[in-house]
């Protein structure tokens, strides 16, 4: 496993931690459908949320939750009704994300972005 893919599951399992201390219940971890993958899937109350997990080390290159652009959008909302459709959901659901930056060598920050986006707005 490369550096970039060590980094990514550090603040995948990071994420995880963080969402189970906020009161999410995670029902899934690395979904895959098609050239797609949700990093986490979770409820939280009667909310379905698909969970984006973007970690960086540092903010010069941008933002960890600037990364999740139009084209990840689109992969993440098909693979998500894909997910709702395997499990026979149609309730309300929600697309976050947790933007860590920080390494396993040191502190880092998490913040959770609720809403993040939403289908159809910019899905077309």
């Amino acid at each position: 496993m490369g550096i970039q893919q060590d980094h990514g599951k550090w603040g995948e399992e990071k994420a995880e931690a963080f969402l189970r201390a906020e009161g999410f219940e995670i029902l899934a971890r690395n979904w895959r459908y098609k050239r797609a993958e949700i990093d986490i899937v979770a409820r939280e109350g009667g909310i379905l949320v698909f969970v984006e997990v973007k970690t960086r080390i540092g903010t010069s290159f941008g933002r960890p939750e600037e990364m999740v652009d139009r084209r990840k959008r689109r992969l993440l909302i098909d693979a998500a009704m894909a997910y709702m459709r395997s499990i026979g959901y149609e309730w309300e659901i929600r697309f976050d994300i947790v933007a860590i930056i920080g390494s396993p060598e040191g502190a880092c920050d998490i913040k959770l972005y609720r809403d993040a986006f939403f289908p159809g707005l910019d899905y077309s």
